[in-house]
């Protein structure tokens, strides 16, 4: 992984009447603008390890989003929806001057790629969505299917605490550390930009769009469904996943079907950090992806 290091350059930017802190690294036309996950996590995560494309020519371009890292925190539930995110991030790139981008959205980033995608078809060069998915009730489905490994009586115990609202219940929590392990980040020491992102993550935004933790969606996010509208993003996309992943490969293959122009990668020893699991393997894809689309 490239060494951390500090942007070439950092501004604020004026959005919802509240600042958010944008990072750009590098110079020059070939523009990697990342949306990282969460909702409600700072960028660290991933704007860490996404510094290797710099060695490579590109430009790499992200932000905290507004109401993560060193961006305002206001708390207000009106904020924390997609359509307003899909705003933010165009109001960030006009403001950087970015023009058309490959832009890279993981998890979260790639429910919001999706959309600003739809919304905003000419700001593209490529899309990557990577340990993503377009359909939430599919996810939903699927996320079911993993609880579900951990047995009968674990799954009876969740959903009593679930009804009842006790998601800091130690037996609770247990269950889904147990589901993180397996489905998140399947390293036996998480990195420590991860580890710090989801320290310093805000709980608001995310229990409002998500809902308590990564296995059980609530949210406003909890209907949204946008498969049936990706035949109409054209530029060239790039699906990743990993095979434990607990946004599925089924999650990703329903996309890869959707996307007129798109392949495809599973990483048979990741959940969904293969960017942290299996890191030479899933950038080895990534460089060669955006190699093909320069220009």
């Amino acid at each position: 992984m490239t060494q951390a290091r500090k942007p070439d350059a950092s501004r604020r930017v004026r959005v919802d009447g509240y600042e958010v802190v944008t990072y750009s690294y590098g110079e020059g036309d070939e523009v990697v603008f990342l949306l990282n996950g969460g909702p409600g996590l700072p960028s660290t995560y991933l704007r860490e390890p996404m510094l290797r494309l710099l060695e490579h020519g590109y430009r790499v371009v992200t932000y905290d989003q507004l109401g993560t890292g060193a961006s305002d925190r206001p708390s207000d539930p009106a904020l924390w929806t997609i359509t307003r995110y899909v705003g933010e991030v165009e109001t960030v790139r006009r403001a950087l001057g970015l023009g058309p981008v490959h832009l890279f959205g993981h998890s979260w980033g790639g429910w919001l790629g999706i959309e600003y995608a739809l919304t905003h078809p000419a700001a593209l060069k490529t899309l990557t969505l990577s340990n993503s998915c377009g359909d939430m009730p599919h996810l939903i489905s699927e996320l079911n299917r993993l609880r579900a490994a951990l047995g009968s009586e674990t799954v009876a115990m969740m959903q009593r605490h679930e009804a009842e609202g006790r998601f800091d219940h130690p037996e609770y929590k247990a269950a889904i550390t147990i589901l993180n392990h397996r489905h998140g980040c399947r390293l036996d020491d998480w990195p420590e930009p991860l580890t710090q992102s989801i320290r310093e993550a805000n709980r608001e935004p995310y229990n409002i769009m998500q809902g308590p933790n990564e296995f059980l969606y609530v949210g406003n996010l909890k209907d949204w469904n946008r498969v049936p509208d990706m035949h109409r993003i054209t530029v060239p996309c790039l699906v990743l996943v990993g095979q434990h992943d607990e946004l599925t490969p089924a999650c990703a293959m329903r996309m890869h079907r959707a996307l007129p122009d798109s392949r495809i990668r599973v990483f048979k020893n990741s959940g969904h950090m293969p960017i942290y699991e299996e890191p030479e393997a899933y950038f080895a894809t990534l460089l060669e992806f955006l190699a093909a689309h320069r220009g």
